[in-house]
């Protein structure tokens, strides 16, 4: 069900960007009405009971992340998109009406449980379409700037919404999308052709779920998976924590930021930068090559972070930083695509996902530490610098294609020449 060969094909992309989007809006906005929150002192809620909320929301998508590529597996990407779309929207619709911070809290769980699933499930569907175009890394990465859209655009309804109707305002505005999105996945999103294959050779839906589990742990597919959760996990410390205390970090440092809104702003640019370029580095070298050469990006640049240079400078190093640092990790969701095969792909971008949110929520509480021990600057950059070359390292590991043909099925074996084409330079150029 490719794009070519499926009168629905040129919906995929725009319609799992836009998923992509809604994720990233809502997984910002929290950010962004918690200072109102404290502010007017809602439901009397502290500073620790907001990190609780937060915390709740992380740990959400965590588990969806790792529940539900397996259900992909098993229902199908489309059906497991939508309703992902459909469980955070309508949370984050009720998240407005919140009697309580309990309650606020529980539906932020409840939201970050379709969060979870909503990134691997996406990104399944798009680089399964494109594979036989040899498209799927640009198009992996094309999708995941939907979400710092998504961010960009929940910043700036904050400025305009909050003011004028307040707070609740913005959990409304994150879910009334999801009524013109939802209808159209039914109505034009197509299941994807691989999928279909592997589900008829796997069998029963029961069969299929223990097949895609155990698969990750069989043959040479252990060692890739112990691999990418390792550097999925590095990844996003750097994503998270760089994203949470950069800007502190660099006022601790003496540079005259001033609105640190510029510095995260030029951060985010270069990551979209970054993802438009790695894409099509990755099509045409080999995903593991890029991926590889991505961390080794990363690494340098945040190195570079603990050095003094003119602000002009900084801002240059910051934007070259986001265009790696960001890119890396989702070159990460790219290279899973070409090594796990079709029966077990969601599933094992779900659990490297998944893992990876462990990351997410170290970031910010090793940026935390290392701010209050006032060493951040510079050796926390230097550690940033060795997690990237560690990541680096178990990419690196990663060896050949990976994935076992699935027992039985010559169809899975023949699923995508595209993917093929596209999996073995990055395997065997490599």
């Amino acid at each position: 069900m490719t794009q070519t060969g499926n009168p629905h094909g040129k919906w995929v992309q725009p319609l799992c960007w836009t998923a992509v989007l809604l994720d990233g809006f809502d997984l910002v906005v929290l950010g962004v009405v918690l200072p109102v929150l404290l502010g007017e002192q809602v439901w009397g809620l502290t500073a620790g009971t907001g990190a609780a909320v937060s915390t709740a929301g992380l740990v959400g998508m965590m588990i969806g992340a790792l529940a539900i590529g397996t259900v992909t597996d098993v229902i199908g990407r489309r059906k497991t998109l939508i309703l992902s779309v459909t469980i955070f929207s309508l949370c984050t619709l009720l998240c407005a009406f919140a009697p309580s911070a309990l309650i606020f809290g529980a539906l932020r769980f409840l939201a970050g449980l379709g969060l979870g699933g909503c990134l691997p499930t996406a990104i399944s569907l798009v680089a399964e379409t494109n594979a036989e175009r040899g498209r799927a890394s640009s198009a992996t990465t094309l999708v995941m700037t939907g979400y710092h859209a998504g961010a960009v655009l929940t910043s700036l309804l904050g400025l305009l919404l909050i003011p004028q109707l307040g707070w609740r305002a913005m959990f409304v505005a994150g879910a009334l999308p999801a009524l013109v999105l939802v209808p159209l996945m039914v109505r034009y999103l197509p299941e994807s052709a691989s999928f279909e294959r592997a589900r008829a050779a796997a069998g029963s839906t029961t069969a299929a779920a223990g097949n895609a589990v155990r698969s990750l742990f069989q043959g040479r597919l252990l060692r890739a998976t112990i691999a990418f959760w390792v550097s999925t996990f590095l990844g996003l410390v750097l994503v998270y924590g760089l994203n949470t205390w950069l800007p502190q970090i660099m006022r601790q440092a003496g540079y005259p930021l001033g609105d640190a809104l510029g510095l995260l702003l030029t951060l985010n640019v270069g990551a979209v930068v970054g993802l438009l370029v790695a894409g099509r580095v990755a099509d045409r070298t080999g995903v593991r090559k890029a991926v590889i050469g991505w961390f080794v990006g990363a690494a340098v640049f945040l190195a570079l972070f603990s050095l003094r240079m003119p602000t002009l400078g900084l801002y240059v190093v910051v934007f070259l930083a986001g265009c790696f640092v960001f890119s890396a990790q989702v070159l990460i969701y790219a290279y899973t695509q070409h090594i796990y095969p079709p029966h077990a792909r969601a599933t094992g971008l779900g659990w490297t996902a998944g893992m990876g949110r462990i990351g997410g929520i170290t970031g910010p509480l090793l940026g935390g530490w290392l701010v209050s021990a006032g060493v951040a600057y510079p050796w926390g950059f230097y550690l940033f610098a060795v997690f990237g070359l560690l990541a680096a390292v178990a990419v690196a590991a990663v060896t050949g294609r990976g994935a076992a043909p699935e027992a039985g099925s010559a169809a899975v074996e023949a699923e995508a020449p595209g993917a093929s084409r596209e999996a073995s330079p990055g395997a065997a150029r490599a």
